[in-house]
């Protein structure tokens, strides 16, 4: 999206943090046109939670062509918005040394490969021990970026593939790039089942509506797709590589489950006890073993590969081995 009409300061936490008030003028695009205030905000600096942006609406400080507007005031396009940023509050969460397996890095982005059993964010129950604090102690220069760098997360208890940016403008760069849909991710999966055919699962998700710790297919959910391949059949399960076209809350995970092939070891989705046919498996079989996309500086396209842990390939070893002899 173009961001013409900016000025030469950009809004940028380490600015504040410096005690520095950050300031920004930006133009409205015309496809924001009909969009609130707080969307079109949003879409302007992605880089920037909407809470806190909602906050800064809330105080007086955004104005738009020199008036201060509700958040849902919506835009026409072509309007200029003014934004003072507040001072970013210190980053309370600290830095751990916790090994990286580091894919890549230069100054923009780094790759990281996580192991299963990682928390991506601190939260409830996890402040510590995290991606998060490992990222800080890496390099004590992201704790000056929201939320470390981290633009998309995986499970405690997938592994596999993330980028995390190391500037805001990078940040800023490879959000829009995950809105648009043109950050490729593949994932390879053990679904319970024979998985007889490649097919695509276009099913909207949402918060269940009774077990709100879990998501489900329900009809006002937000759209999510799918693309699911068949890798490795093994009768009582199937080796599968799944394309996210959106990226959901445990969208992979969901959508499996909703076509009756929920992930081997899947504790919140597997629905009744596993057959005792499958190796057993301490967490959801999925890992990212793929990631694609345009490096937010340069504009060239990366890509990078990993392979399944040990205990993913064990599974699937043993899932040959029933098959041989069944």
């Amino acid at each position: 999206m173009n961001r013409a009409d900016y000025s030469r300061r950009s809004l940028r936490d380490d600015d504040a943090a410096r005690g520095e008030a950050a300031t920004a003028s930006y133009r409205v695009p015309e496809e924001c046109s009909g969009l609130r205030l707080d969307q079109a905000l949003a879409r302007l600096l992605p880089e920037h939670s909407r809470s806190r942006l909602r906050t800064w609406i809330d105080e007086g400080r955004v104005s738009v062509d020199g008036d201060v507007w509700e958040a849902k005031r919506r835009v026409a396009g072509g309007e200029r918005i003014d934004v003072v940023a507040a001072e970013a509050e210190p980053l309370e969460d600290r830095a751990q040394a916790i090994a990286l397996a580091i894919v890549y890095e230069d100054e923009h982005i780094l790759v990281v490969d996580k192991p299963a059993g990682l928390v991506v964010h601190p939260g409830s129950g996890n402040r510590d021990g995290t991606l998060l604090n490992a990222l800080l102690h890496h390099d004590e220069a992201l704790a000056a970026i929201p939320r470390a760098g981290i633009v998309h997360r995986l499970d405690k208890d997938t592994s596999g593939l993330m980028v995390v940016a190391k500037t805001p403008e990078a940040q800023t760069d490879l959000v829009r790039q995950l809105a648009a849909r043109s950050v490729s991710r593949e994932y390879l999966a053990v679904a319970r089942g024979d998985v007889t055919k490649p097919l695509v699962v276009d099913a909207p998700i949402g918060r269940h509506p009774s077990v709100r710790t879990t998501m489900a297919v329900v009809a006002r959910g937000k759209p999510a797709r799918t693309h699911v391949a068949v890798v490795e059949r093994f009768g009582i399960a199937t080796l599968l590589r799944c394309t996210l076209e959106t990226g959901r809350t445990h969208q992979i995970r969901v959508h499996l489950a909703a076509i009756g092939h929920p992930l081997v070891g899947d504790p919140a989705y597997g629905g009744r006890g596993e057959s005792r046919a499958l190796p057993p498996f301490a967490r959801q079989a999925l890992h990212a073993t793929r990631l694609s996309l345009t490096h937010p500086h340069t504009g060239q396209g990366m890509t990078w590969n990993s392979a399944p842990p040990p205990d993913f390939t064990a599974l699937v070893e043993r899932l040959r081995e029933g098959r041989a002899y069944a």
